[in-house]
Formats: C-alpha cells, sequence, structure tokens
C-alpha cells in the first residue's frame, strides 16, 4: 500500500506494531500489545497522567493493566490511533470489555460510538442475554449504566423460557431480576415462570441429574392451565439448589404466583424458606379483593373484556381500549379490572392516544352500570369530557378544564377516605368535583370510533 494518501490507513499500520513502539502493554490476559507512549498520551488524559507522571512509568518500557484484557485493549488502541473503529472489529465476544475500557479512559465518544454500533446491528437482539451476563459480572458496573439499561430493557421483553438455559447466567439473572423488581420496566415473564426460570438455572449449578429432576418436578405455566401431570416423585437435592437459589430468591415476587401453584409445585420442592412462602400466602389473602396480575410490572390497572362494550376492543395485554368503525354513532364505555374499595388513596393515567368526539374518563360502580351506553349519562358514572366538563347522570358540571385532545394525560386521583375525586390534566391540577361517592367503584372510559385510549398506574415526571 501506498503511504501518505490516507492519514487513516497509515495509522493504521502503527497499531500494536514492535517496530514502531516504545511501550508494552500488559494486560489482564497477560497478553502483551506494543504502542507508542507519545501517540496514546496525546490521544488520552489518563495514558498522558500515567505515562508522563515523572514515576516509574515514564522510563519504564511496559505498563499493566490488570483489569483490562486484550481484547478491549486492542479497541482503544485502534480508536486512539485513528479515531474510529471498524465495525467488524466490533464482536460479541469483544463489546463489553472494549466499552468499559472506553469508560476507564475517558473515551466517551468512543463509548458513544460503541452504543450506536449497538443499536445498529443486531448485538443485542441475538446476544443480549450472553452480554447481560457478561456486564453483570464486570466490577465497574453501576445500575446508570448505559449498556446495562438497554441489556436489561432487551432480555426484560424476552419470554424468559425462549432463553436456552446457559446463556443467562445467575449473576446475569440477578441483576435482571433486582433491576426490574418492583418497578416500572415492562417484563414479559409470568412470576411463576420467573421463578421456574430461576429454580432449574440454580439446579443446572449442582449436577445434570438435578437439572432434569428439577425440569420434571416444575411444568410450565401452559402444562399447568392444560393440566398436564407431574410425577411427584422425591427431590433430593432441595438443599443445594436452595443456596444457588438464594441470591435470586428475594427478587421474585411469589405473592404474584396463584396459591395452588404455590401449593401444589413450589411449597413441596423445599427449595423456599417457610417465612417466604408464608408471606407469600399471607399477602394473596390481604389482596384477595384486588385483581393483581401475574406479570411482573403489568399494572393491575388494564381493561375488563367482561366490563366492556360490544363495540370495544381491549389491546396491548389490557392497557389499550380502542372503539370499532361500526361504534361511531355514540360512546361505549368500559371498566378496568381494579376494584377500588375499602380505604386508600387511588391514582391512574389515561392516555388519549386517538381522539374522539366527547371522550370521558372517570369512575364508575357496578350497580346497574350499562357499558353499552356512555358513562357519564348514567348515575353510577362519574367522568371528565374532553369538552372540558364533568359529568354524572342529569348533572353538567360546565368549564371544569380547558377542552382536550390526542396525547392529553390525564390523572385521576379518587381519596376512598373521603369518598372525593378529582383530575390532573397535563399536569395542571384541577379541584375536587364530586364526594360522597359509593364504596366500591371501578376506572372507567367511554369512546367511540376512532377514539383509543391507555391506562396505566401514575407515573410522576
Amino acid at each position: 500500500m501506498t503511504k501518505g494518501l490516507s492519514l487513516e490507513q497509515d495509522l493504521r499500520l502503527l497499531i500494536n506494531n514492535p517496530k514502531y513502539s516504545d511501550i508494552e502493554i500488559l494486560c489482564e490476559d497477560e497478553k502483551k500489545l506494543h504502542a507508542c507512549r507519545a501517540i496514546l498520551a496525546a490521544r488520552s488524559e489518563v495514558f498522558d497522567k500515567l505515562l508522563y507522571n515523572g514515576m516509574k512509568e515514564t522510563y519504564e518500557n511496559q505498563i499493566s493493566f490488570p483489569k483490562i484484557n486484550s481484547a478491549g485493549m486492542e479497541i482503544i488502541l485502534e480508536y486512539i490511533y485513528t479515531g474510529s473503529v471498524k465495525k467488524e472489529s466490533l464482536t460479541k465476544d469483544n463489546l463489553i470489555e472494549a466499552f468499559f475500557a472506553a469508560h476507564y479512559f475517558q473515551l466517551s465518544d468512543l463509548q458513544d460510538l460503541i452504543m450506536k454500533t449497538i443499536n445498529n446491528t443486531n448485538f443485542v437482539k441475538d446476544y443480549s442475554p450472553e452480554l447481560l451476563s457478561k456486564v453483570s459480572e464486570t466490577e465497574s458496573v453501576t445500575e446508570d449504566n448505559i449498556i446495562l439499561n438497554l441489556l436489561v430493557e432487551t432480555v426484560a421483553n424476552i419470554p424468559l423460557n425462549n432463553i436456552e438455559f446457559g446463556r443467562l447466567s445467575i449473576t446475569g439473572l440477578k441483576y435482571l431480576l433486582s433491576i426490574t423488581y418492583e418497578n416500572e420496566t415492562p417484563f414479559a415473564t409470568q412470576e411463576y415462570e420467573v421463578f421456574r426460570y430461576s429454580a432449574i438455572l440454580a439446579a443446572k449449578q449442582v449436577s445434570d441429574n438435578t437439572y432434569r429432576n428439577l425440569m420434571e418436578r416444575l411444568p410450565t405455566l401452559e402444562q399447568i392451565e392444560n393440566s398436564i401431570e407431574v410425577e411427584k416423585k422425591l427431590f433430593i437435592d432441595h438443599q443445594q439448589v436452595t443456596k444457588e437459589l438464594e441470591p435470586l430468591v428475594k427478587y421474585i415476587d411469589f405473592k404474584r404466583i396463584k396459591t395452588h401453584i404455590l401449593a401444589n409445585f413450589i411449597e413441596p420442592l423445599g427449595i423456599i424458606p417457610t417465612e417466604i412462602v408464608c408471606n407469600a400466602y399471607r399477602n394473596i389473602a390481604l389482596l384477595s379483593n384486588f385483581s393483581l396480575s401475574d406479570f411482573r410490572n403489568e399494572s393491575d390497572y388494564v381493561w375488563d373484556e367482561t366490563a366492556c362494550g360490544s363495540k370495544l376492543i381491549i389491546k396491548d395485554n389490557g392497557k389499550i381500549v380502542q372503539a370499532l368503525e361500526d361504534c361511531s354513532s355514540h360512546l361505549q364505555s368500559v371498566g378496568a379490572k381494579i376494584t377500588l374499595e375499602n380505604k386508600g388513596i387511588f391514582k391512574w393515567d389515561v392516555i388519549i392516544e386517538r381522539a374522539c368526539t366527547h371522550s370521558w374518563v372517570g369512575i364508575c360502580a357496578s350497580e346497574n352500570f350499562n357499558y353499552e351506553i356512555p358513562a357519564g349519562k348514567q348515575s353510577t358514572g362519574w367522568v371528565l369530557g374532553s369538552s372540558g366538563n364533568c359529568r354524572n347522570s342529569d348533572t353538567t358540571i360546565k368549564n371544569y378544564c380547558p377542552s382536550f385532545g390526542d396525547g392529553t394525560k390525564i390523572t385521576v386521583h379518587l381519596d376512598m377516605n373521603k369518598k372525593t375525586c378529582y383530575f390532573t390534566v397535563n399536569g395542571i391540577k384541577y379541584p375536587e368535583i364530586w364526594n360522597n361517592l359509593p364504596s366500591k367503584l371501578y376506572p372507567v372510559v367511554s369512546i367511540k370510533f376512532p377514539g383509543r385510549l391507555r391506562i396505566q398506574p401514575h407515573k410522576r415526571i
């Protein structure tokens, strides 16, 4: 190749080339790479301080990095010498090491480049469980790390049953469960399957025989629902599995698992502490009047297909209600599954993803409520309309707030202690509008075509 035509190509000739180097870099895996100290110092403040500090590193021809392996360091050298990294240089085997090495050497542009490469390729799609396992085992990982958050979000949206055992490590699974536990990260796996995957993965650490034994003892949720018989033979390695499972147990929400599954499949194994099982039973009993979803972070605020107008459809796991084209002459209503009763303060958001004429948002009582007609025209419906007026049966309160349409977020505030209600619209709080409400209520909306509304737990911004 003729020199002098391309600065980048010429500088690539210097990468890890002993002929043009005056220092060796000793990596974690004991592999030595060659470099030019002047170029390193000119391109990185970290290298500059290490190599020109007047200490021994200034005079010695070798510098060690015991926590950076050669795969990551090779990417660092490529970037330092050329200002870029070839697409083919980054692989699933060095990507994580390169990202954290870039962080160590304060090369933020290289970190951004790596993230762009991840987002523009199939790395995350194809290798996210493996990459999450590798990230979670890196000492410098923190919960605000952008690559960790990206991988957690990606893996959380894959049902665990679709991830082959061995692709996700115990440490990787622990990070996934701990970061998604009791927060608002969407999670695609029902909680029993979270337990099942965790238990079987723990058993796999004990022995192949234990793994096969537990696979036979723990059917999938689909098998349970189809009443497939499982042989109830003795599980002999429960103490060893309990030890391996211990880091994961506190991040499994057992109260989201149905009681008959707890009693028939989990408790007999003897791998979950008795106190945890008892607390799960207790919580389920206390929450028996509520429709607690068996999906992690899947809101209890979901639309109820059994309390829905005939021309409305429910989508996206119950989060969205949409009016069909033949629902254009008048509004129909739909209620949410959650029961709002006893004492307490309840808040939820309704997002108008597609507005229609006179959509209504509010609460209703189940007695004598007709979902084929608008909620506000009924004595057991209390709603705010998109016109800005509030209505209950024959009572209309005008100009409660400005009219609203596409993209509006309405927060319903229901105080069951005082039996009062008020609304916040696009972040603006409006006064209490009703009192002396019934002791048992449900979220409700009324729409017609082309209306499309989303319900979710109240999210503070």
